[in-house]
This record gives structure tokens, C-alpha cells and sequence, in this order.
């Protein structure tokens, strides 16, 4: 098989090639209410959030994430061919993933994860006490409890709302949190507080969807409508010229018809 020749780009394909890249600032992360039981209601119970609601606006506030990615557990042979080592996959592995979120004023975005902690390791049923037992104890929740299947990334470009444009989409499988990063808080110049939280997850399913046409809510200024052309008015007839004919014409034998007042030949 022959080397490939190098590719002669030039500036005029350039733009072909580099001018409709995409983007790393159009996304939204999607966290529906996936978990099997009653982790809504406990949720209501002990931090008073209505997941309803508050599951479109923790979406929203996700600040910074990260498409996911995997790797493969392989294993070595050397017997095949001598002086040659290969290697074959055996187990796919999928790495954790981060999220970071904006924490709103009245901190239901810390409260949500910080509930989802405990509740892994079996508590969340009530609110907490203002006088914890010395003697306390965990004891964890099923799996099938804790973990989620409703938690999306979907990847678009601007052009999206226009219609039959193309996006990608992750499922997360069985996720929940492993993580919760510590918040600095400090005297200083004010930021925004944010919450990073790392999600395991059994693996992730890839798919790929195309945008529909735009609805009246969405087509804003993404799409203009073009105003109807009106029709050509009638041009009216010039009226006939009843001038006399030049030396000219009449050496050249240009006649006036009688009817219509039209010069002939």
C-alpha cells in the first residue's frame, strides 16, 4: 500500500476545511428524576425541593462539564510472534465525569448534592439534627436506589433552532455522585460560588438527533420572513404618435398603418 501524498490546502479551501468548526460553549446537561424509590419525596421531606421544577433550572446551572471519554483494560501476549508483544482488549473502562454548577442564592444546588451524598450512605430521610448522636452509624442504600439513568449531555451548534441541524447526545447509566469537592469561601473581591461534583456512572450510551423545525417560541431572530413581493402593475399602452413622417423614413419606404397610427415598413 503507498504513503499517502500530503494534502495541498491553500488559502482558498481553507475556509472549506476550518471555517464551520464546533464549538465548546453550546451544551446543556439534563438530571431527570431517574432514581428507582422515593428519592423525590425524601428529597421534598428534608430540604423542601420540589425535584418537579428545580431539575430544569439544576441543568441550567451547570457551568462546566466535560464530554465523556473511555479507555480498555488490555491484557499482553508475547507467544504469537517472537520478538513481538501485543496487547488485547478485554474490559472497557469509563472514567468519571465533572460537573460544575452555579449555586443559587438560596443554595438548593448545594442542598440537592449535598443531599444525594448522604442519602447514598442511607441517610436523607429526615431532616438534620441540630444534636447528631455520637454513635451513629451508615448503612448504604441498594444501588438501584441511589443511581440515575436520566442524566444527559447534549452537544449542539448555533445553528441548531434552525432546523434539521444535527446534535450528539450522551446517557449516563446508573450515576451518581462519588464526589463532592470542597467550596472555598474567602474575604476578598466577590466571585460566583460554584459546586463541582464528580459522577461515576456504569457507562454511557452515545446517539445523535436532528433538530426539527423552529416553534414560535424559539424563532426569535433565528429565523426572518420574507415579505411577499407585490405584483407588477400594468404598464400603460404608450399612445400612437401622430408626427410626420422624416425624409427619411419615407426614402426608405416607412408607411403610417391606418388603424393603429403605427409606423410599418
Amino acid at each position: 500500500m503507498p504513503v499517502p501524498a500530503i494534502t495541498n490546502i491553500g488559502m482558498r479551501n481553507a475556509k472549506t476545511y476550518f471555517g464551520d468548526m464546533a464549538t465548546t460553549n453550546l451544551y446543556q446537561v439534563f438530571i431527570g428524576p431517574g432514581w428507582q424509590g422515593d428519592f423525590t419525596t425524601k428529597l421534598s421531606r428534608a430540604e423542601q425541593i420540589d425535584f418537579g421544577s428545580f431539575g430544569t433550572t439544576l441543568g441550567l446551572m451547570c457551568s462546566d462539564a466535560s464530554l465523556p471519554s473511555s479507555t480498555y483494560a488490555t491484557a499482553e501476549v508475547k507467544d504469537n510472534f517472537m520478538g513481538i508483544t501485543q496487547e488485547f482488549a478485554h474490559t472497557r473502562i469509563y472514567t468519571d465525569i465533572d460537573f460544575t454548577f452555579y449555586i443559587d442564592h438560596d443554595y438548593q444546588v448545594l442542598k440537592f448534592f449535598e443531599f444525594w451524598m448522604n442519602f447514598v450512605s442511607g441517610g436523607g430521610s429526615f431532616p438534620a439534627s441540630t444534636n447528631p448522636a455520637p454513635n451513629a452509624f451508615r448503612r448504604f442504600n441498594y444501588p438501584k436506589y441511589y443511581k440515575n439513568s436520566e442524566v444527559y449531555i447534549k452537544k449542539f451548534e448555533r445553528d441548531y433552532f434552525i432546523g434539521g441541524q444535527q446534535s450528539i447526545n450522551y446517557q449516563f447509566i446508573n450515576a451518581f455522585p462519588k464526589s463532592v469537592t470542597s467550596i472555598p469561601v474567602s474575604y476578598g473581591p466577590t466571585d460566583l460560588l460554584k459546586i463541582t461534583v464528580t459522577m461515576n456512572y456504569d457507562r454511557y450510551v452515545y446517539g445523535k438527533e436532528v433538530s426539527n423545525s423552529p416553534s414560535k417560541e424559539n424563532q426569535g431572530t433565528q429565523q426572518t420572513t420574507e415579505k411577499p413581493v407585490p405584483p407588477t402593475p400594468p404598464q400603460p399602452t404608450t399612445a400612437p404618435s401622430n408626427r410626420e413622417l422624416t425624409p427619411t423614413e419615407i426614402r426608405q419606404g416607412v408607411r403610417r398603418n391606418s388603424t393603429t397610427g403605427r409606423l410599418i415598413r
